[in-house]
């Protein structure tokens, strides 16, 4: 089967370098209030029942989602699972389904309401890690991390987390660093690169 560039490649990663800028990843550990909903806190725009990733597991961290299914808003951000539930992860819909060629991404919170998110720990991936994706179509699909940065969201690195790629790739994405009150939002964010096993 021949890689396109329907998905992936440099209009999806221009397209995306504004939206990462505003997600919204969580909530401050402790807040006396809750933070008002943002735009890009939606639910999933519709059913998706093409082939698609289900759950994703990461032992060190002891994390464990099932995936729903996300796409972009009215905005043009990526739509993100609600601050309410946030041990819920997503698959960005618009990124190749996991074990295809190019980067699979998958998003979830660092917390929400004043409680941990499912990503909570992702800054703790190291080289070597196990991520394990299940798939609709019973595959169980096997990723090792192959590296994990934290970067300011203004220097969001664009061409490498969205950019085609000539192998199954993961790309792990949520919030890190400063939570900066005013904006609702934390201040970097966190990818973690991994490679089908």
């Amino acid at each position: 089967m021949r890689n396109t560039t329907r998905r992936g490649g440099r209009a999806l990663a221009a397209t995306l370098l504004l939206c990462l800028a505003v997600v919204s990843c969580g909530s401050p550990p402790e807040t006396s209030a809750p933070a008002p909903a943002t735009e890009t806190s939606v639910p999933v725009t519709k059913p998706y029942d093409k082939l698609r990733p289900t759950q994703v597991s990461i032992p060190k961290i002891s994390a464990d989602s099932s995936l729903i299914t996300v796409a972009v808003n009215k905005e043009g951000a990526i739509s993100v699972p609600s601050a309410d539930n946030p041990m819920q992860a997503a698959w960005y819909r618009l990124s190749p389904v996991p074990g295809e060629v190019g980067p699979a991404i998958l998003l979830g919170h660092v917390d929400g309401g004043g409680k941990p998110g499912i990503f909570h720990k992702l800054h703790e991936l190291a080289p070597g890690d196990e991520i394990i994706v299940n798939r609709s179509d019973d595959k169980e699909l096997r990723f090792v991390v192959e590296r994990s940065e934290q970067v300011p969201k203004d220097e969001f690195p664009t061409e490498a987390v969205y950019g085609n790629t000539d192998k199954p790739q993961l790309r792990l994405i949520t919030c890190g660093g400063v939570f900066d009150r005013a904006e609702h939002s934390y201040e970097d964010n966190v990818v973690v690169y991994a490679n089908l096993a």
